[in-house]
């Protein structure tokens, strides 16, 4: 691409274009992770897995997705994003139809690692494009749309994978991607002719790269141990790794995360932090309520999945105007009553027994689902639009970032929690009540962290001050 087609505007098409292969990403990887949720007592029962492994299925992905969203992120940067975007959908689809065949859950675990990096590779560069394409005034909508493509998927993934999984098998849900992966291979290839490597002189550290991913590795795989003792040494280890990796991108010329984003821009940091909060309080919550409505209530796959549809459908229908609002009224203040939302929606889930009514866990969902659409598309908005045209990868990378480690520090709690109480057992009758014990703690903590998370959201100061500014 040339020098001169980077600075000017791309017509109508090419947005609409980038609009279109973009949300059909945002779709895909959570409808994936959705309708595994639905699947997993299916996959536990296939390869008798007790109660830890399995949620190592859904956090092999997420602790392999977070470890390359950060060097990915500069990588696009440099050598362009739709390059790196197309790339990524090469892996995630090809790996996603080999899972369908896997005869161990130790192979199941690893292809699930090979299918975050492709996962990275979509998340990082997708909202990037979008942030390129799109002008600031039209910024909030476009995002709030591609929000909404996530939410879809989501919506979609329960049911579906419950019908999928009850019929033709979990490994049906895995080969349903392949397909629409090579349409959205077919779209990008054809349509994006231009890069967007707005860093094209700089070069990628891949030293701190490492560091980052060992620190992850250690702080995530110890979690996971507690509280056996090399548990306890291991992410302990990942505390003077953390600092090391941080003062490392601070004296480098060419940094693999731009540190000093969060230094010199409170509405960066406060967003980023909020959205990590955000996260770590919400993620659990689909694998825990797909155990509890299959397990303690008895559902099969594609009635709990009827449940669970409810909350993300909410967000998909609400996300695309927080989006535009957020482009009018100041994000902060949406953002905050969407935090304010979650919380609300944590708390009632907290009272979850034996004989709770599907009509309590529905409101509760139908509660999370409104407090998300409203936080999760403005702070986005809030995030990508107080940064320089050079580090939109970076900034892209630090939204997935937070919502990766988010997601893995939400498994993470539950994980500790569930090996705490029923240890390395299969979710047998017996071990109901601990079960439902986990699930109290687990919520408890979840809504004490987006209580938290309002001051943060609130806290971050005039997004669009700032973003004139910038411009």
């Amino acid at each position: 691409m040339s020098d001169s087609s980077i600075n000017q505007p791309p017509n109508k098409t090419v947005q609409k274009i980038v609009l279109l292969i973009v949300a059909i990403g945002a779709f895909l990887t959570p409808f994936m992770m959705s309708a595994l949720n639905i699947a997993l007592p299916s996959i536990q029962k296939e390869f008798s897995a007790d109660a830890v492994l399995l949620s190592w299925v859904a956090t092999s992905y997420i602790l392999a997705t977070a470890i390359f969203l950060v060097p990915i992120g500069k990588i696009a940067d440099i050598y362009g994003r739709n390059k790196i975007y197309k790339w990524g959908f090469i892996i995630f689809t090809f790996v996603s139809f080999g899972i369908g065949f896997v005869p161990s859950i130790e192979l199941l675990i690893f292809m699930r690692v090979l299918q975050g990096i492709g996962g990275a590779m979509i998340m990082t560069t997708g909202m990037a494009l979008l942030t390129s394409v799109f002008p600031p005034q039209e910024r909030g909508k476009a995002l709030g749309i591609n929000v909404s493509a996530v939410y879809s998927g989501l919506s979609i993934g329960p049911f579906i994978g419950g019908v999928l999984t009850e019929r033709l098998g979990w490994e049906s849900i895995f080969l349903l991607i392949a397909p629409f992966g090579l349409i959205v291979i077919f779209l990008a290839q054809k349509y994006l002719k231009d890069e967007w490597a707005d860093a094209k002189d700089e070069k990628v550290d891949i030293p701190g790269s490492l560091i980052y991913a060992l620190t992850l590795v250690a702080l995530v795989y110890g979690s996971s141990l507690l509280p056996e003792i090399k548990g306890i040494i291991l992410m302990l280890c990942s505390i003077p790794g953390l600092i090391f990796f941080i003062r490392r991108q601070l004296t480098i010329p060419n940094p693999v995360f731009q540190v000093r984003l969060f230094l010199n821009n409170r509405v960066f940091t406060f967003s980023s932090i909020a959205a990590l909060i955000n996260y770590a309080g919400t993620t659990a919550v689909t694998f825990l309520l797909s155990l509890y409505l299959q397990y303690i209530k008895a559902m099969t796959p594609q009635q709990a999945g009827l449940i669970l549809i409810i909350q993300p459908i909410v967000m998909a229908v609400l996300s695309p105007y927080a989006g535009r609002l957020s482009d009018k009224r100041e994000p902060a203040v949406i953002a905050s009553f969407g935090m304010a939302g979650t919380a609300l929606g944590l708390f009632l889930l907290i009272f979850l027994s034996q004989d709770t009514s599907l009509v309590w866990i529905i409101c509760a969902l139908i509660v999370l689902g409104l407090g998300f659409a409203l936080f999760s598309s403005p702070n986005t908005n809030a995030i990508m639009s107080t940064v320089e045209k050079r580090y939109y990868g970076i900034a892209s990378a630090a939204v997935s970032t937070m919502r990766m480690l988010g997601q893995m520090f939400s498994m993470a709690i539950v994980t500790l929690i569930i090996s705490l109480q029923i240890g390395k057992n299969q979710l047998t009758p017996e071990f109901y009540p601990m079960f439902l014990k986990s699930i109290k703690i687990s919520f408890i903590l979840f809504t004490c962290l987006c209580l938290l998370g309002i001051f943060f959201s609130y806290s971050r100061g005039d997004v669009h001050a700032r973003s004139k500014a910038k411009d």
